[in-house]
């Protein structure tokens, strides 16, 4: 979800009114605009070594425990990309960061190996709305395969139903928030508690305005109705295929069911209350499917 805060381009405002206490203590200094972030510095680790100049980094939302061992991110854009990135078979090292790191503003993104050479368009960082091309060229994978009609209407499945359901039950599901969003977005942002406090609420205003972009209010059962569908109409087209649509291999669709399903069962996540579960209960070939890709990728 932190992602889509700096991806949207709802025209509703993304943050929530300010508590007054707290906007008299930022009255007392000027706005200051900050230019966009540069590329991050290669950096000397804790043991005193620097990051190697042919690694190619993926900066996601992970705890900097998890980004060592190369786990999934806690974030379903962010593991998307680095599963995807994975069935490309492209060897890479995940960093812990967060949006405000990000040159666009947004999680996750690459910094190509070649990124030591300043002065070449290589030495660009790669957002996450070019991940897909940039992969491709480096499995060298025909960019003429466009996604079929028929994929193109799936991925609405995943999209709008699946994600809407998912930024309710995270975000706005109070026995989630504190266990799942604050933990993975506010708590590693800052220490201040005020400012903890002003995050927490964008971030759930941020989820409220786009469950709100088609709809005047917010139909729960509607939500979890539809994604309990959608998860019914992804196990139909699997069927009893290895992988969405008969391929031999896992494309960008199945590394998008992956990164939801994986979060969605996931128990140290922090779920409290998960209906989202229990849809997947009966659908084997989906959970054959996230077992599948987890243990030979992850």
């Amino acid at each position: 979800m932190a992602e889509d805060t700096a991806a949207s381009t709802e025209s509703r405002s993304w943050f929530p009114a300010i508590p007054q206490p707290v906007k008299r203590v930022f009255d007392q200094f000027p706005l200051v605009t900050y230019p966009p972030n540069a590329a991050p510095a290669r950096s000397t680790g804790t043991t005193g070594t620097t990051d190697k100049p042919d690694e190619h980094r993926l900066y996601i939302f992970a705890s900097p425990q998890a980004a060592r061992k190369g786990r999934p991110s806690v974030n379903p854009q962010c593991l998307k990309w680095q599963a995807y990135l994975k069935f490309s078979g492209i060897r890479f090292r995940t960093i812990p960061s967060n949006n405000h790191a990000s040159p666009n503003g947004a999680l996750p993104f690459l910094l190509p190996a070649s990124a030591g050479n300043p002065g070449t368009d290589d030495a660009l960082p790669v957002p996450s709305n070019r991940l897909q091309r940039w992969a491709d060229e480096q499995a060298h994978v025909d960019q003429g395969e466009a996604a079929s009609m028929r994929e193109e209407v799936y991925t609405s499945l995943l999209d709008h139903r699946i994600r809407d359901a998912w930024l309710y039950t995270v975000y706005l599901d109070s026995s989630n928030f504190g266990s799942i969003a604050r933990r993975a977005y506010v708590e590693p942002s800052t220490n201040n508690s005020i400012v903890r406090t002003v995050l927490a609420c964008q971030l759930q205003e941020a989820a409220r305005s786009q469950l709100l972009r088609t709809s005047t209010y917010i139909d729960v059962d509607d939500i979890l109705a539809e994604a309990k569908n959608a998860f019914e109409a992804l196990s139909v087209l699997l069927g009893s295929d290895s992988y969405f649509f008969g391929r031999a291999k896992p494309g960008l669709f199945d590394a998008s069911v992956f990164a939801y399903v994986h979060l969605i069962l996931d128990q140290k996540l922090g779920w409290n209350h998960n209906p989202l579960a229990t849809y997947l209960d009966g659908h084997d070939n989906l959970l054959q499917h996230h077992e599948r890709l987890f243990n030979t990728y992850f």
